[in-house]
């Protein structure tokens, strides 16, 4: 099982979500909205092998937050995995917009200077945009998009332009979403929750809640559930090595040996 996107720090209990996603063999990629919670979630999943931590700045926070990129950008050599960040051009947010720009490229392009990371990206209603400031710095490493909603033209950018995606229960319940993935490179695909803000009927999704994501993936590819979680798995491990080749300062480094991970 794996969830590249999750909020692990927002359930009420975290601790104990994570004890249980290690019981099932879950990979979880933590990903966090504002730089001021990277430490704690470091903390957090200290010592636990199939947790990673993601350094974000949410798009929607930019507004009230954005002068923690200075401590964004102070932090990104501690760790290879970028998330939440992005743009979001839905309407409450549009007032921020052009901030969200500038944050975002400042982001990417000093991910590019770093040597890459993979980045987990919130594009609602931007993903135009989101292109193009990618666009701006290809060496930025490996962009995930992380429940994409764009056009199909905007697919066929993305995929282009070298794009994984992260897709997750919710998403594939919807027959947009479900014409989306089956649009996508299925070596570029992985499975996510977004949770807790995923819900149904009012209760947030698990990490382990990605089983009814593999189910339908399988039915897309037309192949068992068996062979959609191994194809899964090799997404996951070609991407955790190339997360293995982006320079991050040893003492903090999250796992020296990416190569090692195992997912469920």
């Amino acid at each position: 099982m794996i969830d590249l996107h999750c909020h692990i720090d927002l359930y009420p209990d975290p601790a104990a979500v994570l004890d249980e996603a290690e019981k099932r063999g879950a990979f979880v990629l933590a990903v966090t909205t504002t730089p001021l919670a990277f430490q704690g979630n470091m903390d957090l999943v200290a010592g636990r092998q199939r947790i990673r931590v993601a350094l974000g700045l949410h798009p929607e926070l930019v507004a009230e937050r954005h002068a923690e990129i200075d401590l964004f950008l102070d932090l990104l050599p501690r760790t290879a995995y970028v998330g939440e960040v992005g743009l979001d051009g839905s309407p409450r947010n549009r007032a921020s917009f052009g901030r969200q720009e500038r944050v975002f490229a400042r982001i990417v392009e000093e991910c590019a200077r770093l040597g890459g990371r993979v980045l987990s990206i919130h594009s609602r209603r931007a993903a135009g945009c989101v292109l193009d400031i990618l666009g701006s710095a290809p060496a930025c490493g490996v962009p995930v998009l992380h429940w994409f909603s764009g056009t199909s033209r905007e697919l066929e950018r993305a995929v282009a332009a070298g794009c994984w995606f992260s897709v997750g229960p919710l998403m594939l319940a919807t027959p947009a979403g479900l014409r989306l993935v089956s649009a996508m490179p299925a070596d570029k695909v992985l499975t996510e929750t977004d949770a807790p803000f995923a819900q149904v009927a009012g209760v947030p999704l698990m990490p382990w809640d990605v089983l009814d994501a593999e189910a339908v993936l399988a039915g897309l590819w037309g192949i068992a559930e068996e062979e959609t979680r191994h194809r899964l798995r090799r997404n996951l491990l070609r991407l955790a090595k190339r997360a293995t080749e982006m320079s991050v300062e040893p003492r903090t480094a999250p796992h020296a040996n990416e190569s090692r991970l195992r997912a469920g």
